[in-house]
């Protein structure tokens, strides 16, 4: 079994986890384990982004387009749902009634030993600013984890460029820009942000979206 995060990718917002495929690199695993559900028969499947509206899974199942399906989560929920698209080993589900993902993100984070207990990948929008030396560069933070954050912008700064990051209600470590792709930045923080002051902030920002 390997020892390596997981890699699912947890969406905050009224967002399907599918509508922007291209904002992350594909990943190769490990993913969250669960089950789905289709027409009595069960097998495994991997959480690949979820959603409070749904979910994308990795399933050797082929249901076809608006069947009903059930997602088992290691939490032990089973939203039901209706496929909404497949491709080779991928499914999109769409829930019947959304989920609460804070709440989902908590129960994951309470079933990890204290020693072994780390932010997994969260999805998100918002306003980030970079800063290196004198010179600031305005982008969206796109997705965030322990380790590091990927933005979104104009001009954004080299490899191997070391920056200071802000972003309102949320104190993140400088870090240091490892990838570029387009638009899009990888920054690998110099050092891990602590789940316990990320959840409150996906709390208020699910709250926001919700206003």
């Amino acid at each position: 079994m390997s020892d390596a995060p997981s890699v699912t990718t947890f969406v905050v917002g009224d967002r399907l986890p599918w509508s922007d495929e291209a904002s992350v690199p594909n990943e190769k695993g490990p993913f969250d384990g669960a089950a789905i559900y289709h027409s009595g028969i069960r097998q495994d499947c991997e959480i690949r982004k979820i959603s409070a509206l749904g979910a994308t899974v990795g399933s050797k199942l082929a249901p076809a387009l608006g069947d009903s399906v059930a997602i088992e989560l290691a939490t032990g929920q089973r939203p039901a749902g209706k496929v909404a698209w497949a491709r080779r080993g991928e499914l999109g589900v769409r829930f019947e009634d959304s989920i609460d993902v804070v709440a989902l993100l908590n129960r994951k984070l309470v079933s990890q030993t204290p020693e072994r207990r780390t932010m997994p990948r969260i999805e998100v929008r918002c306003i980030a600013h970079l800063k290196c030396g004198g010179r600031f560069w305005p982008a969206m933070l796109r997705n965030i984890s322990s380790g590091g954050i990927q933005v979104e912008g104009e001009d954004l700064p080299a490899n191997g460029t070391f920056v200071s990051v802000f972003v309102e209600g949320l104190n993140i470590p400088a870090g240091e820009v490892v990838w570029r792709g387009g638009n899009l930045a990888g920054i690998e923080l110099f050092e891990e942000l602590s789940w316990t002051s990320i959840i409150p902030w996906v709390r208020n920002a699910v709250r926001k979206t919700a206003d």
